[in-house]
């Protein structure tokens, strides 16, 4: 099996995601992918518990994708192992009313992580320049200051929302918030058989929505707004990785690998050590509990 190199995948210079390849044969069967995503989920658990020790760093992971990249399936099992204290999904959907009454990074303000712990986010602040480029129709909702309809949305305000988001992220990184966005790059042909998976397969009925297919007519400018954003947000303190979809085994390993490798970088996570006076008096307590 060949190794995994997070810079493979690290967007550190203008990429086009038409010349990427969404699938990546490292020479291994599936179970042998599992053997390496169980090792790593054993390493990355552990790890936890001592950040949540040292409590002076967080982590926050974005996961972005089209529909069916299997951003769901990636959370369940590269986390799994982790302490139940140390970890929290936030799925963002729609905004609702309370949501829209607040500036659109808002939500995403009050669900990052606290010290010590991790956070993903399943679809991301970059819904912002995603979803609403392609429907710019749903930017009416937010109520926003000289925008009262579409024609008033202009190529600058997309240009800000960017810088916003460059600095929400420098932002917490520079208190303390390790960020790494993933992207699950899936191809178009790929999707069309998961689709077709959920209409087929009783057991994933429950997960198909004809929405699906209306978003399936943008996918040209979805990847066109993926690839803008991505080569405009791609920061060293905030990296985004672009992750071969099309195999979800493997996109769970790399992944999980990526965090792991990544955060080996940051030495100075160790357990904290007991004041000297209580490790002198050991024994006392010993004898104390003893009695």
């Amino acid at each position: 099996m060949k190794s995994i190199d997070p810079n493979d995948f690290k967007v550190v210079k203008k990429i086009s995601l038409k010349s990427i390849p969404t699938l990546l044969d490292i020479k291994a069967d599936d179970e042998e992918k599992e053997e390496k995503l169980d090792k790593v989920q054993a390493k990355l658990s552990d790890l936890q518990d001592v950040m949540y020790s040292h409590n002076k760093y967080s982590v926050l992971i974005c996961l972005q994708g089209m529909d069916t990249s299997g951003k769901d399936s990636l959370i369940r099992e590269v986390f799994k192992e982790f302490n139940p204290r140390g970890v929290v999904v936030h799925s963002f959907k729609t905004p609702n009313s309370s949501e829209l009454e607040h500036d659109y990074l808002w939500r995403h303000y009050i669900a990052l992580p606290e010290k010590g712990k991790f956070a993903i986010f399943n679809r991301t602040h970059y819904e912002n320049v995603l979803v609403t480029r392609v429907h710019p129709e749903f930017l009416l909702s937010e109520n926003l200051p000289g925008i009262n309809s579409v024609e008033d949305i202009k190529p600058k305000f997309w240009k800000n929302r960017i810088e916003q988001i460059n600095n929400f992220e420098k932002h917490i990184a520079a208190n303390g918030t390790i960020v790494m966005k993933f992207f699950l790059h899936l191809s178009k042909e790929e999707q069309r058989q998961r689709l077709l998976r959920r209409l087929e397969e009783g057991k994933h009925n429950w997960k198909f929505s004809p929405g699906d297919l209306k978003e399936r007519e943008h996918w040209e400018e979805y990847q066109k707004y993926y690839q803008q954003a991505i080569n405009k947000t791609s920061k060293e303190h905030a990296p985004w990785y672009i992750v071969p979809a099309d195999d979800k085994e493997m996109a769970r390993y790399i992944v999980a690998k990526i965090i792991w490798e990544e955060m080996q970088k940051y030495t100075d996570i160790k357990e904290p050590e007991l004041d000297d006076e209580i490790k002198a008096n050991f024994e006392l307590y010993k004898k104390q509990l003893a009695k």
